[in-house]
């Protein structure tokens, strides 16, 4: 009986890979490197293909890289002295400053969060701007514009849990004269007065009107 011969098997043909696919990698490189200095160099926790807040991120880091030379051979003033600088020059209630930039940033200079604010008090770069800082990270005149700031939304609110309200989620959030409950706001409130009350203790200074 004759062998029957043996066919081999035809090739398996993997399947293309489109081409958006294929390109992918050279496509997210830009963003995912974008992200990983935000994180690396503001000592903070971004996603590395976050698609959000992009332009406020690059101004961070331009700022930063403008910063950062100057801050090496110059150095700048303490946090604690900015603050107590700020809180003088703005009338603002003993404290009250100290706990946002705690909250803020932890007093850390160089600080860039996920959402592009820099420095002590944690500006975003449009509001830098309107404040006249031109430098977010150094204390001194960060902290002095946070403190302007502050100041303005404690005169127009005439309490300090709207005032801060307003420092996180602009004055225009502010309604009804109540916390906005978005989520973050009334944690980041909650956290501030937190910090307020007790750096007034420590002072044995009363709490200013909440």
């Amino acid at each position: 009986m004759a062998r029957k011969r043996m066919r081999s098997a035809p090739p398996i043909r993997l399947k293309r890979i489109p081409r958006w696919l294929r390109w992918s990698p050279i496509l997210f490189a830009p963003l995912c490197l974008l992200n990983l200095a935000v994180a690396f160099l503001g000592n903070s926790v971004v996603f590395p293909l976050s698609p959000f807040y992009l332009h406020n991120k690059v101004a961070a880091l331009g700022r930063y890289a403008l910063h950062r030379p100057i801050c090496l051979f110059k150095g700048h003033a303490s946090v604690d002295a900015a603050v107590s600088q700020s809180e003088a020059n703005h009338h603002l209630p003993h404290g009250l400053m100290a706990a946002v930039v705690q909250v803020e940033s932890g007093g850390r200079v160089h600080r860039i969060s996920f959402a592009g604010a820099m420095g002590p008090a944690q500006l975003l770069p449009g509001t830098a701007r309107l404040l006249g800082v031109s430098d977010p990270f150094d204390p001194a005149e960060s902290i002095d514009g946070a403190g302007r700031y502050l100041a303005s939304q404690l005169a127009t609110f005439h309490s300090v849990r709207l005032a801060v309200a307003a420092y996180n989620a602009g004055p225009g959030a502010i309604t009804n004269h109540t916390v906005p409950q978005n989520g973050e706001t009334e944690n980041y409130v909650r956290k501030v007065m937190a910090a307020y009350s007790g750096l007034r203790h420590q002072a044995g200074s009363p709490l200013a009107s909440r």
